[in-house]
């Protein structure tokens, strides 16, 4: 079963966004121009289609001319359990790096761990972890 994956525009950020994202999350790194596919609609060294495989999927592009770009209003990216904690605790802290904490990261009173970033990107991420998994 395959599942979605976020695919944001960015506003002509997409080198710097999905490096950004790699640098947090590892994985491999794929980035295309406007050149590389030879499209016309915008500069020839934009990102058409970048992607980032591994531990945490994620793909996007530079708006194109007359685009929209990300904004994520009522809606997260959800990271709960997908590591172990000290990893999740990582990738909190380097997606705050520039960011804004909407919700540190610690022991909520139904007992699991989470918080809530919106990185300098504009992405909203939640991370978290159910109690005994930092055993």
């Amino acid at each position: 079963m395959t599942a979605p994956q976020i695919y944001p525009s960015f506003p002509g950020t997409a080198r710097e966004a999905l490096g950004f994202y790699a640098a947090v999350f590892g994985g491999e790194l794929s980035l295309h121009t406007n050149e590389d596919f030879g499209r016309t609609d915008g500069p020839p060294d934009a990102i058409a289609h970048g992607e980032l495989r591994g531990a945490v999927a994620l793909a996007g592009s530079d708006t194109p001319p007359g685009g929209k770009s990300v904004r994520l209003e009522g809606a997260m990216l959800s990271l709960l359990g997908s590591a172990e904690p000290e990893v999740l605790r990582d990738w909190f802290n380097k997606l705050s790096s520039g960011g804004r904490v909407v919700d540190p990261l610690a022991a909520k009173p139904w007992g699991a761990s989470d918080g809530q970033v919106i990185d300098r990107y504009g992405l909203h991420w939640l991370i978290g972890y159910e109690p005994g998994a930092d055993a």
